[in-house]
């Protein structure tokens, strides 16, 4: 490692993985909008914002504990263009007003919580030297 890594750390930050509490927030948020499956949920997060990834483990761990509790229910849907039926996922009438409040904490999340990409641009790290 060398000075120069960590600027460019900060220029071009890698991408923050949710973990399962913003999954599940992440997963609410957009079911509230419309049905979705496992990998659009995913292509969807990554497509929307240059900050934050979702991984396989923590979705499907998410959607887990969602259908446990009756949050979520999932149903078999042939999708245009696919060869094979997707398990769709849909929040469940009764939890809908709960999903709203628990998407609203993603919303807030994701919007107070962005990487520093800006923090090196203001700063000349050329000028930057030992001892001064």
């Amino acid at each position: 490692m060398n000075f120069e890594d960590i600027y460019c750390f900060f220029r071009n930050p890698p991408p923050l993985y949710l973990n399962q509490e913003l999954a599940v927030c992440y997963i609410l948020d957009i079911l509230l909008q419309d049905d979705s499956y496992g990998t659009e949920l995913i292509a969807r997060l990554e497509h929307e914002s240059s900050v934050y990834r979702l991984s396989d483990t923590v979705l499907y761990s998410a959607v887990k504990f969602l259908e446990a509790s009756g949050t979520i229910v999932g149903y078999w849907k042939k999708v245009t263009g696919r060869g094979r039926p997707r398990r769709m996922y849909q929040i469940s009438p009764e939890w809908r007003n709960k999903a709203a409040e628990l998407a609203s904490f993603w919303t807030q999340y994701s919007q107070h919580h962005s990487t520093p990409t800006t923090i090196v641009s203001t700063i000349d790290h050329r000028s930057f030297s030992i001892g001064s």
